[in-house]
């Protein structure tokens, strides 16, 4: 197994809602992403995605409540 480290990652992303694949886990890729602002609400019929969220916080909207994530993991090494 190949470690990954996020932050090395995280940078070399530019670009808002660009996902990346960072690499591999039980035949289900592992992306990430830098989001900013609103996005549209969606699904998608044969996928699950997991938020983790690495820096700040993300508002997920459902359509009775809303979900508060802080970040979980703030980057100690740098």
């Amino acid at each position: 197994m190949d470690v990954i480290h996020l932050t090395q990652k995280f940078d070399l992303i530019q670009q808002y809602w660009s996902p990346r694949i960072a690499g591999e886990l039980n035949d289900s890729y592992v992306k990430l992403a830098k989001l900013k602002g609103e996005f549209v609400w969606h699904h998608h019929e044969n996928e699950d995605e997991l938020f983790l969220v690495v820096k700040g916080n993300l508002t997920i909207r459902l359509r009775d409540r809303d979900l508060r994530r802080p970040a979980v993991l703030w980057p100690t090494w740098r």
